[in-house]
């Protein structure tokens, strides 16, 4: 109820104020489990997933989104659990692992999972080399990868921070992706890499981003040096 009730709500706030223009929902499978891969530019990337599609879609987040105290984090709580975020400790020494798990869990219940292959949010609007959680999550659970790109986000919340402006956004469903070819080979890091990158042109595709070979986080690392 209360995430019909957050949807409802936002959704036409959202709609009313930016006008988002979506394509290739029919691209999306009426049930069963479905990956959604995306580009990252901005913190509100999820809840525009999560309100132009029919289905629930779920996604990670940082634990301390939900464990704040008094009513703000209660508040917090209730708008990130109703948004979909699965909550996960992602800066301990095992938060990639739980993360991947999660999403497994969420995949093997016929759900959508939506996943930002980079890892984190573009340091400067550019796409980023993709990490094989994905390509893992796809060859573990069988499930199709909708790729998708995030079309103006940047805009609406520059360096993620901050009142979101006004601001067109698009967002832009793929085919889905079949790796079915690769079953049983979720452990063979050559498969892994391959499955990562294909994800990452369609996405590339799809987003009109310039594609940067490196992980975002080093090159957040290095410009922060």
């Amino acid at each position: 109820m209360s995430r019909i009730m957050l949807k409802a709500f936002l959704g036409l706030l959202m709609r009313v104020l930016y006008r988002p223009t979506v394509e290739g929902t029919e691209h999306i499978p009426e049930s069963g489990p479905v990956i959604l891969a995306g580009n990252h530019v901005t913190f509100i990337d999820s809840l525009f997933t999560a309100l132009v599609l029919k289905r629930q879609v779920f996604f990670i987040g940082k634990d301390e989104y939900v464990t704040g105290k008094g009513l703000k984090g209660r508040l917090m709580a209730w708008f990130f659990g109703s948004s979909g975020m699965i909550p996960v400790d992602r800066d301990g020494g095992h938060g990639g692992v739980a993360a991947l798990m999660t999403g497994r869990r969420v995949l093997e219940e016929g759900k959508v999972f939506a996943i930002y292959p980079e890892g984190t949010r573009s340091p400067d609007g550019r796409l980023y080399r993709g990490r094989t959680g994905v390509a893992r999550l796809a060859l573990m659970t069988g499930a199709p990868v909708v790729p998708f790109g995030m079309i103006g986000t940047d805009k609406v919340q520059p360096g993620g921070k901050g009142m979101p402006r006004i601001s067109p956004v698009t967002v832009r469903f793929g085919a889905p992706l079949d790796f079915s070819r690769y079953e049983g080979m979720d452990r063979d890091r050559y498969v892994l890499r391959a499955v990562t990158d294909e994800v990452m042109s369609e996405v590339m595709r799809l987003s009109g981003q310039e594609y940067v070979d490196v992980y975002a986080t080093k090159a957040r690392a290095a410009t922060a040096a």
